[in-house]
């Protein structure tokens, strides 16, 4: 696994952790550290969907490579 694979693994693990805890406990762990009004909770939110689209990616290119 390349260090890139594992960065974007990563950001998203961190980012499905926070979406259980807005499902489980309606708690919202980005939002509570940077606040509502900030712009780092959309880069970081814009982070995690693009990390999830390049994990797809890997997923799909390992599928066809077997």
């Amino acid at each position: 696994m390349s260090t890139l694979q594992k960065i974007c693994l990563a950001i998203t693990i961190i980012g499905a952790i926070n979406w259980g805890l807005i499902g489980l406990l309606e708690f919202n762990l980005v939002e509570a550290i940077f606040g509502t009004t900030s712009i780092i909770p959309r880069i970081i939110y814009s982070l995690v969907g693009l990390t999830g689209l390049i994990n797809v990616g890997i997923l799909v290119m390992d599928l066809s490579e077997k």
